[in-house]
């Protein structure tokens, strides 16, 4: 598809990133290309994210939705010894792919810094398991998570969730789950560039449409995937789509951030605006020129390390 109206420009840096390998970052994803899309993350990955850290990483079976099995793995720095702080991760890939490895990289090396612990849960895909099999599924892995924290060495105090695009969706929706389910108690949520609403139509929808990474259609085809006949209409939950929530009062403090230049842009920034509105502690960042995982896709950028810089300071801040 072609633009319709006028967007916010790329910064530099990050199109020169997209033009140098237009092939490798997906613009527009459609239901034919699912499939192909459930690749898991390379071994090869995950093995030199642990010897940089110096991280071991360990695999926990657990119940999810409706009793069954799902699995968590667990980071921690190797000889670790006492207690720290507890980052439970859920992973981006638009709801129908991803796995419990993708994206963990920042989470990791907070790890690695506080002497924390990681725990990444690998929820069920859409379309095989629509909502809520998702949320619900990373809502159980976060109540394991507070269960079993005084073996895991987390402080049940100091307990962050985060998740980034897809993962900042469900990291918002399971931060709803908590409150209205009366715990876990969340010391922070951290809503990285998320997908909150199944409407998708936002001028910044319009905008990002047929360019840049993970368009309008893009967004069509994942909020299909997840909410099947039920997208659009009033039977979408708030923990699916966290932007229909009517209260958003009562959230821990909140770290949101999004790119000027990518299709989330509206609906990250309205939400936070009603967070504020609710009288909750969040910080925003709209991060300009910078498209959708910009962080990611263009990791030695400028851009991309301001990102993550930005994350870094709000958790140093937090835990403080």
């Amino acid at each position: 598809m072609t633009e319709t109206i006028p967007r916010p420009p790329f910064d530099p840096e990050l199109e020169a990133v997209l033009n140098a390998s237009p092939d490798a970052y997906p613009t527009t994803v459609t239901a034919d290309m699912i499939p192909l899309l459930k690749v898991p993350t390379l071994p090869e990955f995950t093995e030199a994210l642990l010897e940089q850290f110096d991280v071991e990483v360990r695999d926990v079976e657990i119940e999810g939705y409706r009793g069954d099995p799902i699995v968590v793995s667990i980071f921690t720095a190797k000889g670790r010894t006492g207690t720290g702080p507890g980052f439970y991760h859920t992973h981006g890939g638009g709801m129908f792919a991803g796995d419990r490895f993708g994206g963990i990289n920042q989470f990791v090396e907070w790890a690695a810094r506080y002497n924390g612990v990681v725990v990444s849960v690998e929820y069920r895909l859409a379309p095989e398991y629509e909502d809520p099999y998702p949320v619900e599924d990373c809502y159980a892995g976060l109540v394991w998570t507070a269960e079993h924290a005084d073996e895991l060495g987390i402080d049940p105090s100091r307990l962050i969730i985060g998740g980034a695009s897809a993962g900042g969706g469900l990291a918002a929706g399971t931060t709803l789950l908590a409150r209205d389910r009366g715990g876990p108690e969340l010391a922070g949520s951290l809503v990285i560039y998320p997908m909150l609403d199944d409407r998708n139509d936002t001028v910044s929808a319009r905008q990002i449409d047929g360019v840049g990474v993970w368009d309008r259609t893009s967004m069509e085809t994942t909020w299909n995937a997840y909410l099947g006949d039920r997208r659009g209409t009033d039977e979408v939950s708030a923990y699916a789509a966290p932007a229909r929530a009517t209260d958003l009062s009562g959230l821990p403090p909140t770290y949101l951030d999004v790119g000027s230049a990518e299709v989330f842009r509206d609906e990250v920034v309205a939400y936070a605006s009603r967070i504020w509105a609710a009288g909750g502690d969040l910080a925003l960042h709209v991060w300009q020129g910078a498209f959708h995982g910009a962080d990611m896709m263009a990791w030695d950028t400028r851009i991309a390390h301001e990102m993550r810089d930005s994350r870094d300071k709000w958790i140093r801040h937090l835990l403080d």
